[in-house]
C-alpha cells in the first residue's frame, strides 16, 4: 500500500527511485513507494534533479514546491509537495497507476 502522508504544509510520498535507467517515469508501486525510473545517473545529484523534474509533470506542481525531506544520497526518498491537497495527490496517482 502505498504510503501518503499528510501535514499541515503539505503532502509527503514516499518514492523509490532507479538511476540509469533507459527510460524516465513512474512505473508503478513497490511496497510503500511510488516508483520512478530515471535515466540520469545518481552522481551530483542528478537523479535527485530528474525525479524532481518528473514529478512536477506528474502532479502539475511548480519545482519550487516540491522538496526531498529524506533520502538524498538513497533510493528511498520522502517528498514533499507543498500545499499539495492530500485527496487529489492519491486521485492523480489512482488515474495515472
Amino acid at each position: 500500500m502505498l504510503e501518503i502522508k499528510k501535514r499541515e504544509d503539505g503532502v509527503i510520498v514516499t518514492v523509490r527511485v532507479q538511476p540509469h535507467s533507459s527510460r524516465t517515469g513512474i512505473v508503478g508501486i513497490q511496497g510503500k513507494a511510488l516508483k520512478i525510473k530515471v535515466c540520469s545517473p545518481s552522481q551530483e545529484g542528478r537523479a535527485n534533479q530528474e525525479t524532481i523534474e518528473l514529478l512536477t509533470k506528474f502532479f502539475k506542481i511548480p519545482k519550487s514546491k516540491i522538496s526531498i525531506l529524506s533520502g538524498k544520497t538513497s533510493r528511498n526518498k520522502g517528498i514533499l509537495l507543498h500545499g499539495a491537497d492530500h485527496a487529489n495527490i492519491l486521485r492523480i496517482i489512482k488515474q495515472t497507476i
